[in-house]
């Protein structure tokens, strides 16, 4: 017996499961999963957009305003310029044909590579409570394009803000019918306190996060 099963076995013993009343016990487990019971859960107000640009900001997330789709790539050029940043970026596919030559910006629909500066993502959906986007993998949404660049613009639709991680997960079990291989939360810049508890951005991935919010879409 090997050190996995040995901790098994323990959990075993301490459950009362044994051969006999296994299936019993799968059962169990499969209900519990069916039932999908929700803890306690804070009051977030009724104004879920307000609450989540106030905790992006909390987590050095910077916030933009637009009223449709097209507008965006305006946004992301005066959010470039302003921080003197080349006009150059990598984009989900799902927004490659987005007016952005019109704006100035040279975008390329593809993943990421190492040397890419810029990307521009979607979400699959943003939690008020947190101020924190969901992803999901997909081939016009691949992950890399939000976590290899040091700057990394979300597109957030207003319409896709959900109150918890719970209303996400649900939102992901209805639209999608099973979960994709990969499923990121981003709570503004990559950090660490590691060293002297001194927190520092772009430890891990992107030190810069700027969400452009879309009333129309």
């Amino acid at each position: 017996m090997d050190a996995r099963e040995d901790i098994l076995f323990r959990v075993r013993v301490a459950l009362g499961r044994s051969d006999q009343n296994r299936h019993e016990g799968e059962t169990d487990v499969r209900a519990a999963f069916a039932a999908r019971t929700q803890g306690p859960r804070p009051q977030l107000g009724t104004d879920l957009v307000a609450r989540f640009c106030h905790e992006s900001g909390v987590q050095s997330s910077t916030v933009d305003v637009v009223d449709t789709l097209d507008e965006v790539p305006a946004a992301v050029a005066r959010f470039l310029a302003d921080r003197q940043l080349q006009p150059q970026a990598v984009v989900w596919p799902k927004y490659g044909n987005l007016p952005w030559a019109a704006a100035g910006i040279q975008a390329e629909a593809r993943a990421a590579r190492d040397e890419d500066l810029v990307g521009i993502t979607g979400c699959f959906c943003a939690i008020a409570e947190t101020g924190t986007l969901m992803t999901c993998s997909a081939p016009d949404a691949p992950p890399s394009t939000s976590l290899l660049p040091e700057t990394h613009i979300a597109i957030v639709p207003e319409s896709r803000i959900v109150a918890g991680m719970e209303d996400g997960w649900a939102l992901a079990r209805a639209e999608l019918g099973e979960l994709p291989r990969a499923v990121n939360f981003i709570s503004g810049p990559s950090r660490t306190g590691d060293i002297e508890q001194t927190i520092v951005l772009g430890a891990h991935g992107p030190y810069r996060v700027h969400l452009i919010l879309v009333r129309q879409a």
